[in-house]
């Protein structure tokens, strides 16, 4: 038969819209690595290198992000020694740890911790967002307590984090989900997984947006993924990386089709630290923060 004159098999209307709302859903969460802007070269490898290069030496590296980069480091490298790209001293680097009989480290995340919170990062402050999460995980020590608990309760709990009705709804559903398909709360198998995979199993749970996918891959899974929040899209638009009428999805798209992996955690990082510092590349800027960079003007803009 040649090429083209084979007919397509109707499909009937269950199976259609079934396909339908799975593909909708891909493209919601991110699936796929279609780059939307193919006409955009912007930005290069080498610019990639030089912003990462002058934010680094501008703000040294985020300490709250030194354990998540560490982790990275293991996994690439399990005999890697701490004196990474951080100007500063190697013992301000240093981060003790100490194991138990597992070999598991003391106050390591687990990939469901991560995501909880992330959830729970959402629309507030660091500071509030870790302060829901330590005072979650007090009220509830283990994540089946989470599971059985009233709503009310679990509301109560991550209060001080704000949107607590939305954000323990979204917990308890996942929580719920995740017990029905798999008979036990945890997310470790997604460790073994491709990106992609990750994105189809993340995909699942209601309320899970394609920057809370991306989150937990980077930080929690130590995979080559570029999260676009706030602070990165308005940087990335005021120094011409993406064109002047992208939307966020598609900059998740762009950016990541873009930034070489080996550089994805670092500048992502860095974006984000800068954003909260820089009110010109940020419109959101925190003058707060200002007073601690090291330099009053901004070397992406000069």
């Amino acid at each position: 038969m040649k090429k083209g004159t084979k007919r397509k098999q109707p499909l009937n209307s269950s199976s259609s819209s079934s396909i339908t709302k799975s593909l909708k859903r891909s493209k919601t969460i991110g699936i796929g690595n279609t780059e939307p802007y193919p006409d955009h070269p912007r930005p290069t490898p080498d610019e990639c290198l030089a912003v990462r290069d002058a934010l680094l030496a501008l703000h040294g590296f985020p300490k709250e992000f030194l354990k998540y980069r560490e982790q990275r480091l293991k996994k690439e490298n399990p005999s890697f020694e701490k004196n990474s790209l951080n100007p500063e001293p190697p013992e301000k680097l240093h981060v003790e740890e100490k194991s138990d009989s597992s070999g598991k480290s003391e106050g390591e995340e687990s990939v469901l911790d991560g995501l909880v919170s992330t959830i729970l990062s959402q629309n507030t402050t660091d500071v509030n967002s870790q302060r829901a999460f330590l005072s979650l995980k007090s009220a509830f020590p283990t994540w089946e307590d989470v599971l059985a608990a009233e709503p009310n309760h679990i509301e109560d709990a991550i209060r001080c984090g704000g949107l607590a009705p939305t954000k323990a709804s979204c917990i308890k559903s996942i929580l719920n989900c995740l017990f029905e398909k798999r008979g036990k709360l945890c997310l470790e198998y997604l460790r073994d997984l491709s990106i992609g995979e990750v994105k189809a199993e993340l995909s699942q749970f209601k309320g899970i947006g394609p920057k809370t996918v991306a989150c937990v891959l980077m930080f929690h899974l130590q995979q080559n993924d570029f999260p676009v929040d706030t602070h990165v899209f308005q940087i990335a638009k005021s120094i011409g990386w993406l064109p002047v009428l992208a939307d966020v999805k598609r900059a998740y798209l762009h950016l990541n089709c873009r930034i070489p992996n080996n550089l994805k955690f670092d500048l992502n990082c860095l974006l984000f630290t800068h954003g909260k510092v820089c009110r010109q590349c940020s419109r959101k800027g925190d003058y707060r923060l200002k007073k601690e960079s090291k330099d009053e003007s901004c070397p992406l803009l000069t």
